[in-house]
């Protein structure tokens, strides 16, 4: 592979400046950055790169915090559950909670902003019922009813910024001051946060990137008692809210909106839940906020002739990266964490930027880069993941974080990034800008639709995901196939019906949430929808438990398109007689290795004969389709993230829109292996997926095979 430069960021930090010029040789880097922890002193932001610094806008100016303590930024928490045993019950509401983070806002009128709910009836308690003692931090309720279950809903200020809170701690910084978050939406923050990167950038003029980590609400993230993550949603809105917040949406929207509306049962309005109108509006309103502040310091920054990025973590929410006024925020760059595929295409398919970065991992802190550890495998694993979406849509940009220091004491790691770092502009130079040949359009059907794509069930940081019914999985096996993927929403099936060039639509998930839908489904308007989709020819494929909520004698709501449904108790008595299992079918002939299912789903069974029953253990159905008029419903139990599953999805979606002899144009025999065609740039490529030799027969544009041999990783480029 041919030494190239550029299209890499590179970290590096004080008293490292020959080792720093070493590392920009090797892998190419074209800018250096700081990172949160670190500072690039003037010697290396003299060589010859550009410079990101990492600029924070709503934390780490303690000195401004500390006057202006009014304007710390603000959470509604939740109390723990206590039972009440007789007419009086004290709730310790800050128990379990951990002090350092939060502490109770006592500056407004508790009476007017808290809650004390009666969970056991669903109901708020009266305000003339409870008092507060704030000298221990308890509610009393007095008139309560016995053995009730009461919670208090409290308004606090975050008093340290989680991140660096976690950071803190794992890289044990001892006395260094715990940064404090302010509120933008106040009065003397929102003129600070302007004045000073004012200052700020005639200050730092060898800046060349302004790094924005991010802008003003942190992803809700609460720490325990003990420093532990209690609660974190990397989609959450609960440090957005404020009392000014509150009153301003109020004389927005004409409604006042609840504590409950914000606590949602302890629930936090988490991405599982389906969204209330009254939590879609508050989110609404949020983002419009944040794009008309960010605006006016991204402005700040082209006035000052610089580039502004936003990382995409931290201070994240309401930036929406895929929503209505993201891209009147005016960004240049995006730059976030990369996980694996799905990540990837979270980042690179954002629109309306000049271009796009991925961290890669791992992050050079001690957690990873110790004695004894091999941070080669994490790399290695981060690469290969990452590089199947690549191929689909790359970003324009690669680049690391942490402490270069640590890094260079692990010269195999040295080694094997400087030959990602090659391969990755290889990638790049051959695809440019270019569409990747698609053979189907998949939309992935949940209540949130575009604003969400790529990024269902990531729960914290990039790597951190739920993966109940493999809808990781899923998102996962899409982000590197041969299909074009769209995501789509309830509203948008009422709004516009279903886009005529949708081939197929996915629905996966568990029963009652956001992403399978749960009573979105009892719309008949969305079924009969459906329905005539998939009987006018349209694939249907549902993954987990999909169109699930209890109605109509059905558990699925496309039962009758799949051809299964689950038992949930209610029809033990009505015989099961379809437990036929097809020798041979099209979901299974290049199968090499038994079925994974993961957790699965259990108890689902086949509703007649014409069923085709693809896996069937346990006595319970795992694959199936079922013909529906000029389409079909294909069914999996489950899809946790493997090269196996994937193929099992590609064909998944082929068989179910009918177009199963088109499978094999731009196709490898071998699920390890895959190709990826590009008629504009008139190159195609085969990819090893695997760090293993492998023999495949390759298919081209045109549907002929020929054998290939391939070596561990390998991509073999060829001309169409």
């Amino acid at each position: 592979m041919a030494k190239t430069k550029g299209r890499v960021t590179l970290p590096s930090e004080a008293n490292f400046l020959e080792e720093t010029k070493e590392m920009m040789e090797r892998w190419g880097a074209d800018a250096l950055r700081d990172s949160d922890g670190t500072k690039l002193p003037q010697e290396i932001k003299d060589l010859d790169a550009a410079v990101y610094t990492t600029y924070f806008v709503a934390r780490g100016h303690n000195e401004f915090a500390k006057e202006h303590m009014e304007e710390c930024q603000q959470m509604y928490l939740m109390s723990r559950r206590v039972t009440a045993a007789g007419d009086t019950v004290e709730i310790p509401f800050m128990e379990g909670y951990f002090g350092q983070q939060v502490e109770p806002d006592y500056v407004h009128d508790c009476k007017r902003w808290w809650e004390v709910m009666d969970r056991t009836l669903g109901k708020a308690v009266e305000p003339d019922c409870w008092d507060v003692d704030k000298e221990r931090n308890v509610v009393t309720v007095k008139g309560a009813a016995a053995f009730h279950e009461y919670t208090v809903s409290f308004l606090v200020y975050a008093i340290w910024d989680p991140t660096q809170m976690y950071n803190h701690i794992t890289n044990d910084w001892g006395d260094k001051p715990h940064e404090i978050p302010f509120d933008v939406r106040q009065p003397a923050s929102g003129a600070f946060a302007k004045e000073y990167l004012l200052q700020w950038l005639k200050d730092n003029p060898d800046t060349d990137v302004v790094r924005f980590t991010t802008f003003f609400y942190h992803f809700t993230l609460v720490f325990n008692d003990k420093a532990k993550e209690k609660f974190v949603d990397w989609f959450g809105y609960g440090a957005t809210v404020s009392v000014k917040a509150l009153e301003e949406f109020e004389k927005e929207y004409g409604y006042r909106l609840r504590p409950e509306d914000i606590v949602d049962n302890g629930y936090y309005n988490s991405t599982f839940r389906v969204p209330t109108r009254h939590y879609l509006d508050y989110m609404d309103f949020i983002q419009r906020f944040v794009a008309k502040k960010a605006k006016e310091l991204v402005d700040l920054v082209h006035e000052a002739g610089r580039e502004a990025m936003m990382f995409l973590g931290d201070n994240w929410i309401g930036t929406e990266p895929y929503g209505t006024y993201f891209p009147t925020i005016g960004l240049d760059a995006v730059v976030g964490s990369v996980g694996g595929g799905a990540t990837l295409r979270l980042i690179s398919d954002i629109p309306g930027v000049k271009y796009t970065e991925g961290r890669f991992l791992p992050y050079f802190f001690p957690d990873t880069f110790y004695e004894g550890n091999d941070p080669c495998v994490e790399a290695r694993e981060n690469w290969l993941g990452a590089r199947r979406a690549l191929m689909r849509k790359p970003v324009d940009r690669i680049g690391y974080g942490g402490y270069l220091s640590l890094a260079y004491k692990f010269p195999k790691f040295v080694d094997y990034i400087e030959q990602v770092t090659d391969e990755f502009r290889e990638i790049y130079d051959n695809i440019g800008n270019s569409r990747p040949y698609c053979g189907l359009k998949v939309a992935v059907l949940n209540c949130w639709g575009q604003i969400r794509a790529w990024q269902p069930f990531m729960v914290a940081h990039a790597l951190w995901y739920k993966q109940t019914y493999s809808y990781f999985g899923m998102l996962e096996s899409l982000s590197g196939a041969g299909v074009d993927v769209v995501f789509m929403s309830f509203d948008d099936i009422r709004k516009n019906g279903i886009p005529e060039d949708v081939d197929v639509i996915i629905n996966a998930g568990a029963a009652g949430t956001a992403f399978s839908g749960g009573e979105q489904w009892m719309d008949t308007d969305i079924v009969t929808k459906m329905r005539k989709f998939v009987y006018d020819g349209g694939g249907f494929v549902g993954i987990g438990e999909p169109s699930a909520v209890l109605g109509g004698g059905r558990f699925f709501q496309m039962a009758d398109v799949l051809g299964v449904d689950k038992e949930l108790g209610f029809s033990l008595s009505t015989d099961k007689y379809f437990n036929k299992e097809m020798e041979h079918h099209f979901l299974k002939e290049d199968r090499t290795s038994e079925f994974d299912f993961g957790e699965s789903v259990q108890n689902v069974y086949a509703l007649a004969e014409e069923t085709e029953i693809v896996e069937y253990s346990d006595g319970e159905v795992h694959v199936s389709s079922h013909a529906y008029g000029k389409g079909r419903g294909v069914y999996l139990a489950g899809l946790p993230y493997s090269y196996e599953n994937t193929r099992l999805l590609l064909r998944s979606l082929y068989y179910s829109a009918g177009k199963e002899k088109d499978m094999k144009r731009w196709y490898a025999d071998n699920p390890l292996c895959e190709v990826h065609a590009y008629p504009e740039t008139g190159k195609y490529a085969v990819v090893n997926n695997s760090d293993k030799p492998q023999d495949t027969v390759v298919y081209d544009g045109a549907g002929q095979p020929r054998k290939l041999s391939m070596e561990g990783s390998q991509i073999i480029w060829k001309e169409i």
